[in-house]
């Protein structure tokens, strides 16, 4: 697993040019970019790091700086970064995964503002603890409070980064129920080991598993 930085699959966009300034001058202006890689800095929103055309990466920033290259700055709402993401990174160490299932496929969140927010799938950034010998004082490894990030493009131009409890996800071949989920939240350590069995004390492949006495 990842430590502070990680790649992501490139993302062909548009950066609103305020953020290369601080947030301090350009506003309504954008100019061409890629994002590559993204940092998980516990506490911070994840902060992605880009190259612009002119060469120049610039690093660390939320995903409230970007757009879709296919709309106009105009076209675009401009949304705050708590609007688009819901939580702050979970540890240091964040892992991306491009999940098959989910590749192509369309999804809605509900947003701060009781909205629905409709966009397609990017990937995945999860969070976990990665070494027994280092003190875990994050919280991605307890079970109800874990939360992974779903990359969005959202149908508006900008990009969101959601968690499966905010999300609903529309595969036309299998999401035919359209009742919202009153799901509970998982809250057990699921563990299958230290159940009061023991094994054979034996060099057979194919050993015994008894109750302990």
């Amino acid at each position: 697993m990842a430590y502070l930085n990680v790649n992501i699959p490139p993302v062909y966009c548009k950066i609103k040019k305020e953020y290369l300034y601080d947030l301090k001058k350009h506003h309504g202006e954008s100019e061409d970019c890629v994002i590559f890689g993204c940092a998980s800095i516990p506490g911070r929103a994840i902060l992605f790091h880009v190259m612009l055309s002119n060469g120049a990466c610039y690093w660390r920033l939320p995903i409230s700086a970007f757009f879709q290259k296919r709309f106009s700055r105009t076209e675009v709402p401009d949304m705050q970064v708590h609007e688009l993401e819901l939580w702050n990174c979970f540890s240091y160490h964040p892992s991306v995964t491009v999940f098959d299932w989910l590749v192509g496929e369309r999804g809605k969140y509900f947003g701060i503002d009781k909205k629905f927010y409709h966009g397609h799938y990017l990937f995945t950034i999860d969070w976990a603890s990665p070494d027994p010998n280092l003190l875990d004082v994050e919280h991605s490894e307890i079970p109800e409070e874990h939360k992974c990030a779903h990359i969005l493009a959202l149908d508006n131009g900008n990009y969101a980064a959601q968690p499966n409890n905010r999300m609903l996800w529309n595969i036309s071949s299998y999401t035919t129920n359209n009742n919202v989920p009153d799901y509970k939240v998982q809250t057990t350590e699921w563990s299958v080991e230290n159940k009061g069995w023991t094994t054979d004390e034996t060099d057979n492949m194919f050993y015994q598993v008894e109750d302990k006495k």
